[in-house]
């Protein structure tokens, strides 16, 4: 079985190569990629991946970090693991006197126990010696690997943060980096920790063994020294097969957990296209690859442990053969004999154990292979460069000169072509063009996240490259149309623009920045922590946060993307006012939509396919009608209502419906407008949000009381969900599990029901591990029989030794079917069970309700990271624990048994002493788990500081916070690297006690036995009976111990697991009850509708909201920021249910309609489109269930305008659009998003701000669009531009949670003092 993998492994291996090679001589400039292509693609970087995942870094790189304490702390550790290796075999030399002691002075008893006192005493300074060795050797160890490990973990981030924006754009994942930095890491630490130790020791025990075996008889040594290339080759061979499958196993987790990540973080779009069966179904996929990797590898180990112990009894059934007749010469003694045996078999099985640590290393290897590559990554761009230019000051002239430009991710689209602008100090540049244009390009070659291909990027005119990165970048103050805030105090927010400012200046900062008067309205002020990723506040809140930030830069360059897309009219009006400050005298350069933003420039300039095809003041350009600028104003002008005789685009436009925190539609959208102008992965592109950490439970300040401005809106859009969760509350919750201390215990054997079909598999291998754990008391057995047979007359030894010698065949023979049976079968058993508990959680969670994942205790991170442990963890238990439980108990029981038969009196006294080493192992378990539990959580802690640091890369980059958010990650592993200290500590105190009273027991039995002989109560082969059975017994139960500090970690998983399989969601898609409408209208009704949010239950969204929408109908939201508009879309798509009143779909109440079919009535545009990391065509094609023609699709894109820009793209169809989309920009994100919805073809069609992120000309063609698919379908519309909204059939008023005012455009913008009519006035005024 194992040979076929290989092959198959080696097969895909090859198809990788060589589709490597086709695709290098294919020519991609092809329209509309073929699927073939998209194939070949998947098949060459798989063959990369395997390439990757097969190198490894020199065993000595791995201690690079170690300062001068790790390195004492290492040759201490070795010493003590040379200490403790030598024991044994020093113990194989006072084993032999003592059995010479025995067998020789079978006439004189007293000089017998004279003897065995003196060597009695020998074992007890044995007993000291290794006990202290032993301490020494793990503590050491451990402490160090904890210390380099943290090392390691930070530098890397610092390495990941160095490096430069294309990297994140092409070569890795925050899902990527999260991963390496909590898991690989541990593989690292535990290839440079104790494993190292272990290694030592047993080489130690090894090479000790083999020079006492030596010294003692080098002709017997020699013949048993031909089983070591056996077990060489045996072990080897097995060890390269385990990793080979341990690569594939670990890809297929990475694959799920990325399922995980863009499942979970992107719920909100996942859930309205009923995609959750999807998801499932490719989750599965990957698991049951890695499922066949883990039951290969459980046989491989099998095979390798069962080669080995046969070739072992088979080596001692040759010792026993040939010792035997080197007796009969005359030149050995049975004492002589038995030492080289021992010695032998102790060498010979330490060797054999050295296989853990030398695969643990191997793993380590692998793991630091991909970490070592990235630290030793030199970025183009490099932050910690301290060389270049740092002058005083600068002036602020900017010139980008013939610039040729096209992104590292997308080699194949030219973005600029000879593009040159100029831009002199103390003046403002404003941007625009439509979508994809290359506006934003502008600002991140200005920032230089990238340099140009050719041309340059000039400030002073020095070309940029020559300044000290940082120092320009402190130059430079950024504020994008996406705030990225970080989840800490509003107060720390702010000083990630200049550290260490004054509370003066902090707020001086926020009054220009309007933002003070909403800062102090909250209860604890500028300590108010903003939530994950700001969601606890606004959109407009979040955009003056970053707008104050900026400021307290004081920059002289001063980059606005979008910087008030996100504000209503008056926040805007006042916000503009303040930018309109703090740009005197600044160089400004600002990429807009508005023309309120633009007008007032001192120079606009056009880009259109990546050069400037107009430039000049607004009262130069508009002059000329045919010009792009004015037919841009123009196009806007088309949409404009009569009534309003205004020139300008943005009077179109009601203001932002800023706050749409957590309720937010559009799965984690953020509260601002789209970017019209990103190129393809422009400012804030990144969105990065996958990670493997834990996040932290709720309890955010602002939580329970605010209720205050536009906060009193849904709590957090789950937004980029895993970003800048920094702080944790003080309920002490296990993150892992996600439950409380006082919640109740789940019994272990509830996991039995789960693996219920695997019962025969379970019993088979309970049988093999039992007989397994017989192995070794009938070894001991036949051992002491063999001590007997050295000291009998000459013609029985003969005929004996023959007998005895077959039986070690036996042995031999039974161990080789009986190991890899019981290794195969719990394999099979655990590898089900987890991949039972991954599917089954995962099914159960995708299909919770959306309060559930407005907790924070529920985010992707969380979420991704409860699966892999969680599972991992049950497995340890099902896999290894309890096959060593069985085996363990049948070597006890069988121990027992035979030592009793032997002597009861002698087995009696030695059982008294098995209660210690009982007590030892206890207090072990005791302290571990007092450990681990805290250090667990704070990781997690640190690894969520990290995730939200690389998934705003561009906010870190741009304020230079690199080495902010890498000192809190050092703080964050300040106690989690306390206690693993002391936990290594701990495990080696428990490990020398053992050692320790291992040497005693032995003492006290020869000690006893000698006088039980002397006193005519035993003989001796029975005393020897009696310590071998015992002694292998003690064995097992020692081999138990070790499993000790797994044991809380599985409980607390199985709990975590169960909580999560026993809840009930309240709104579960995944029912198939419930009623459907064969021909569905359309009427929507709201009756009475009362609704707060489950996360801010003090904040009243709805209170009796009434309101009509006719099938076929359109009704347009309007209102101010965080007056519930996208609530009545969440409520309509059950993303929850209203307190009170009733949401009727054809006059039937929608709880009582199968809530699948439900959704798939509803196509949702939200204003932020989710997309997934996979082909435009598989983004198309999520809308519809079943098989999707390329006609189909072509047809949806070309509804939705997407068809032209698609189909210009070297790989069509096929291009992948990156992680969050983030290969595309705004605007053609959204077409992709329209095509999606479209596809559909839904009965009822909900727009949120759908055309809110498209330029003029994308904007009129895609309203066009949705005007012909809005023809017969019910709509609700919430927009802000009155383009979109003026020929809706009718127009609803939210304020205060009802519904104020309704009617058409006309009536409601001529009723004198209307708040509709109000809102375009406060619009008017304020342009």
């Amino acid at each position: 079985m194992l040979k076929q993998g290989e092959d198959q492994n080696e097969g895909n291996h090859a198809t990788g190569v060589a589709s490597l090679n086709i695709e290098e001589n294919s020519d991609l400039n092809s329209q509309m990629a073929t699927r073939k292509e998209k194939d070949k693609n998947d098949s060459s970087t798989e063959g990369e991946k395997k390439e990757d995942s097969n190198k490894v870094v020199p065993f000595h790189k791995l201690f690079v970090t170690a300062d001068s304490l790790d390195i004492m702390l290492m040759c201490i550790g070795s010493l003590g693991s040379m200490g403790t290796g030598v024991c044994l075999p020093i113990m194989t030399l006072l084993f032999g006197n003592l059995i010479d002691a025995f067998g020789s002075n079978k006439a004189n008893i007293d000089k017998v126990v004279h003897e065995v006192s003196k060597i009695a005493l020998e074992f007890v300074y044995l007993a000291c010696g290794a006990g202290v060795a032993a301490l020494l050797g793990v503590s050491c160890w451990m402490c160090t690997a904890e210390r380099q490990a943290a090392r390691i973990r930070s530098l890397y981030l610092k390495m990941i943060l160095r490096q430069d924006i294309g990297f994140f754009d092409s070569e890795t994942s925050t899902g990527e980096v999260i991963g390496r930095m909590s898991g690989d890491t541990i593989l690292i630490q535990d290839a440079m920790g104790e494993k190292v130790g272990k290694f030592i020791q047993f080489i130690t025990t090894f090479l000790a063994g083999f020079i006492v075996a030596f010294i003692r008889g080098w002709k017997l040594a020699l013949v048993m020294l031909s089983m070591i290339p056996l077990l060489v080759v045996a072990g080897g061979s097995i060890a390269m097969v385990i990793f080979k499958l341990s690569s594939r196993g670990q890809q297929a987790y990475a694959e799920a957990a990325n399922i995980v990540e863009q499942t979970i973080g992107s719920i909100r779009t996942v859930v309205p296209f009923t995609g959750e069966r999807k998801s499932i179904k490719e989750y599965d996929k990957s698991l049951k690859i890695a499922y066949k990797a883990m039951a290969q590898q459980g046989l491989a180990a099998g095979f390798g442990i069962g080669s080995a112990l046969s070739i072992m009894f088979a080596g001692y059934a040759l010792a026993l053969w040939y010792g035997s007749r080197l007796i009969l010469k005359g030149s050995y003694n049975g004492g002589q004999v038995l030492n080289v045996i021992f010695a032998i078999m102790m060498g010979g099985m330490s060797l054999g154990q050295t296989s853990p640590s030398l695969s643990a290393i191997a793993a380590g290897r692998a793991a630091a292979y991909k970490m070592f590559e990235t630290i030793d990554r030199k970025p183009d761009i490099d932050i910690y460069d301290a060389t270049g230019l740092v002058l005083e000051d600068i002036q602020g002239d900017i010139e980008l000169k013939d610039l040729e430009f096209r992104y590292p991710a997308r080699p194949d689209v030219q973005i600029f072509s000879g593009f040159s602008l100029e831009i002199p100090r103390g003046t403002t540049a404003a941007l625009v063009g439509e979508s994809g244009s290359g506006k934003s390009t502008v600002i991140s070659l200005i920032e230089r996240f990238y340099d140009p291909q050719a041309g340059e990027v000039l400030i002073d005119g020095i070309n940029i490259k020559k300044f000290q990165l940082k120092w320009i970048r402190q130059k430079i103050g950024l504020v994008s149309q996406e705030p990225v805030l970080f989840a800490s105090t509003i107060k720390e927010n702010i000083l990630y623009g200049k550290d260490g400012a004054t509370q003066e200046e902090l707020k001086a900062a926020a009054e220009l920045a309007n933002a003070i008067k909403f800062i102090n309205k909250m209860p604890q002020g500028f300590d108010t922590i903003v939530g994950e990723h700001g969601t606890q506040l606004s959109g407009g809140q979040k955009q003056r946060i970053a707008i104050a930030r900026a400021i307290l830069k004081d920059p002289r360059i001063l980059l606005l993307a979008e910087a008030t897309s996100a504000l209503d009219s008056e926040s805007e009006r006042v916000v503009q006012e303040a930018l309109n400050r703090i740009m005197v005298n600044r160089s400004t350069i600002v990429v807009a939509h508005r023309l309120t933003t633009v007008r007032n420039a001192d120079m606009i300039a056009v880009v259109q396919h990546g050069s400037i095809v107009e430039k000049g003041s607004h009262s130069q350009l508009i002059i000329n009608p045919s010009g792009a600028y004015s037919q841009l104003i123009h196009l806007q002008e088309v949409h404009q209502p009569k009534e309003q005789n205004v020139k300008d685009p943005d009077d179109l436009e009601i203001h932002q419906d800023s706050s749409k925190a957590v309720g937010r539609v559009g799965s984690q959208r953020s509260s601002s407008r789209r970017s019209v102008s990103r190129g393809s992965s422009g400012i804030g592109g990144s969105h990065r949000s996958f990670s493997f950490s834990y996040t932290f439970p709720a309890g955010v300040g602002i939580q329970e009381t605010v209720a205050i401005e536009e906060s009193s809106q849904p709590k957090g859009n789950r937004k980029r969900r895993d970003l800048f969760r920094f702080f944790r509350s003080n309920t002490k919750v296990d993150v892992e599990s996600g439950q409380s201390d006082s919640e109740i215990d789940v019994p272990i054997l509830r996991l039995a029901s789960l693996n219920k079909p695997e019962i025969l598999v379970f019993v088979l291998g309970s049988i093999a591990a039992a007989i397994n754990g017989v192995i070794f008391p009938v070894f001991g057995l036949l051992l002491s029989s063999v001590i007997k047979v050295f000291y009998e007359p000459h013609h029985e030894l003969r005929k004996d030794a023959k007998f005895w010698a077959l039986m070690f065949v036996v042995l031999a023979v039974v161990s080789f079917i009986v190991a890899p049976t019981q290794m195969y079968c719990f394999s099979i058993a655990g590898g089900r069970l987890v991949q039972r508990i991954r599917s089954l959680t995962f099914a159960k969670v995708v299909h919770q309700e959306i309060g559930w994942f407005d907790d924070n205790k529920n985010s992707s991170g969380a979420i991704s990271a409860r699966l892999s442990t969680d599972a991992a963890n049950v497995r340890s238990l099902v896999g290894d624990a309890l096959s060593l439980v069985i085996q363990n108990l049948a070597t006890i029981t069988a121990g027992i048994v035979i030592s009793f038969t032997a002597n009861w009196q002698l087995a009696l006294l030695l059982l008294a002493i098995v209660p210690l080493l009982g007590f030892q192992g206890y207090m072990q378990i005791k302290f571990m788990k007092g450990f681990t539990a805290d250090a667990k959580v704070v990781y997690e802690e640190a690894s969520q500081v990290a995730n939200d640091a690389v998934g705003s890369i561009r906010t870190v980059a741009s304020f230079c916070a690199e080495d902010k958010v890498i000192n809190l990650y050092n703080e964050k592993c300040a106690t989690p690297l306390k206690s693993g200290v002391e936990q290594g500590t701990i495990a080696g105190i428990g490990f020398g006690l053992s050692i320790f009273l291992m040497f005693c027991q032995y003492t006290v039995n020869f000690w006893v036995g000698a006088h039980l002989v002397k006193d005519g109560k035993t003989t001796f082969d029975d005393v020897f009976k009696v310590y071998f059975a015992l002694s292998m017994a003690a064995m097992g139960v020692s081999q138990s111990a070790g499993l000790a500090p797994d044991l809380a970690k599985v409980k607390s998983s199985v709990n975590s697991v169960f909580k999560i399989l026993d809840r009930s969601s309240k709104i579960d898609a995944s029912e198939v009850s419930g009623t459907t409408i064969d021909n569905v209208k359309g009427d929507i009704e709201f009756q009475h509708v009362s609704f707060k949010y489950p996360t801010r239950p003090d904040v009243q969204i709805f209170r009796d909201l009434c309101l009509f929408v006719h099938s076929g109908k359109t009704v347009a939201l309007v209102g101010e920021s965080g007056s519930g508009k996208s609530s009545a879309i969440a409520l309509l798509e059950r993303f929850y249910d209203p307190d009170s009143g009733r949401i009727l779909l054809d006059g039937i109440e929608i709880q009582q309609l199968q809530l699948k079919w439900l959704r798939e009535q509803m196509g949702l545009v939200s204003q932020e489109p989710i997309l997934f990391n996979d082909t435009i065509r598989a983004n198309i094609a999520y809308g519809k269930e079943g098989v999707v023609t390329d006609e189909q699709i072509v047809a949806a894109t070309e509804a939705s305008n997407a068809h032209r820009f698609v189909s210009s793209l070297p790989q069509g169809y096929n291009t992948t659009v990156g992680e969050r989309g983030v290969q595309l920009s705004g605007g053609q994100k959204q077409r992709i998003a329209i095509a999606r919805a479209i596809l559909k073809d839904p009965r009822i069609l909900l727009l949120d701000e759908a055309t809110s992120a498209l330029d003029a000309e994308s904007e009129r063609i895609v309203q066009d669009a949705l005007d012909r698919v809005m023809v017969n379908r019910s709509t609700v519309v919430i927009a802000h531009r009155l383009s979109t909204i003026k020929d809706a059939d009718l127009i609803a008023v939210v304020k205060n949670g009802v519904i104020a005012e309704q009617g058409k455009h006309d009536d409601l913008f001529n009723k004198r003092d209307g708040i509709y009519a109000s809102l375009v006035k406060l619009h008017k005024s304020s342009s």
